[in-house]
Formats: C-alpha cells, structure tokens, sequence
C-alpha cells in the first residue's frame, strides 16, 4: 500500500548540504503513530539511522553526525526532506527513507538512491 521513494541529486560538493526528498504515497505522514526515516549504508559498511521526522512533526537524529543532519516535512505534498550540511566524502552513501512502525522495525522502504560527495 505504501510507497516512498527518494529524490535528489547524486552528486554533492563537500562543504555544501546534501538535500534529499521522500515522496510519499498510499499513506499519510501525519498518521498516527508511524514515524519517517532516513537511513544510509555507505560502502562496503552497515545500514547507519540517520534520523526520524513523526507523525506530529518532532524530530530525533543520531548523535554521531554532529548536529549536522536536518529533517523537515512539507505536508501539502506529503514528502519529507533530509538536509545534511557540511558533507565529506565519508558522507558517499546510499541513501534510503523508510517507514517506521517502532525502533529498527520498518515495513516499508524506498528504493535508495547513491549519493555521491566529490569534487
């Protein structure tokens, strides 16, 4: 029923904000009581959570990016947006949304899409 799929460019300059969208479909963000998440699985390593936007639009990030991840929503559109400032090459990931119903339980993924950080 429920579809999500990731948006934006694969290519991202360091220093700059790696931008990335999550289009929704077959289901509100706003439901009770699913929360949106980010998560990222460079290369060659494990799937790392970036961070969740709610149903009530609070937000929660894993510390270890340093302050330097940012979600939003735009709930006209159904879509939520992953903003990570000041990106590296160590950024270089596949990137994935996903639906959550819990902690590390998902029932619904986007197709990921690879982000690259070069010059």
């Amino acid at each position: 029923q429920v579809q999500l799929q990731e948006s934006g460019p694969g290519l991202v300059k360091p220093s700059q904000t790696l931008s990335l969208t999550c289009t929704v479909s077959g289901g509100s963000i706003t439901t009770n009581y699913y929360y949106w998440s980010w998560i990222r699985q460079p290369p060659g390593k494990g799937l790392e959570w970036i961070g969740y936007i709610a149903y009530d639009g609070s937000t929660r990030y894993t510390p270890s990016l340093n302050g330097r991840t940012s979600i939003s929503r735009d709930t006209s559109k159904n879509q939520f947006t992953l903003q990570l400032s000041a990106v590296t090459p160590e950024d270089t990931s596949v990137y994935y949304c996903a639906r959550n119903t819990g902690p590390w339980e998902y029932d619904y993924w986007g197709q990921g899409t690879q982000v690259t950080v070069s010059s």
